[in-house]
C-alpha cells in the first residue's frame, strides 16, 4: 500500500508558477513509478507527467511539455511538479499517482494508488 498526499495548490495569475508536492508513505518509495494527472471541470482525468522509479525517465503530455517539470526525491519520499508559465487552461484538480512497474504509463487505469488531489486555479 502507498498513501499519497498532495499539497501546494492555489490561485495564481496567468504566467505565474506553482510547485506541487506529493508526500508518499507505506511502500518503499523508490519501488514505485510516480505520475501526475489533472481533471478540469466537466473533463476526463488526463495524464500530465510521470517519472520512473529511480528517476531516470520522464514523460510529459504535449500540453505541458516545456512548462512543467516532474522531480522526485527518494530520500524524502516526495514527488514534485514544478509548473511554470501557467495559463487558465491549466486550471484543474491535480492528482498524484503511483504504480509498481518501472515503466512509465499515461493511462489512469495503470496506476494503483492515488492521492485526493489539490486544486490549481489560474486566473486570466
Amino acid at each position: 500500500q502507498v498513501q499519497l498526499v498532495e499539497s501546494g495548490g492555489g490561485l495564481v495569475q496567468a504566467g505565474g508558477s506553482l510547485r506541487l508536492s506529493c508526500a508518499a508513505s507505506g511502500r518503499t518509495f523508490s519501488s514505485v513509478t510516480m505520475g501526475w494527472f489533472r481533471q478540469a471541470p466537466g473533463k476526463e482525468r488526463e495524464f500530465v507527467a510521470g517519472r520512473s522509479r529511480r528517476g531516470g525517465s520522464t514523460l510529459y503530455s504535449d500540453s505541458v511539455k516545456g512548462r512543467f517539470t516532474i522531480a522526485r526525491d527518494n530520500a524524502e519520499n516526495t514527488v514534485y511538479l514544478q509548473m511554470n508559465n501557467l495559463n487558465p487552461e491549466d486550471t484543474a484538480v491535480y492528482y498524484c499517482a503511483a504504480r509498481g512497474s518501472n515503466y512509465l504509463a499515461t493511462g489512469q487505469n495503470e496506476y494503483d494508488y492515488w492521492g485526493r488531489g489539490t486544486q490549481v486555479t489560474v486566473s486570466s
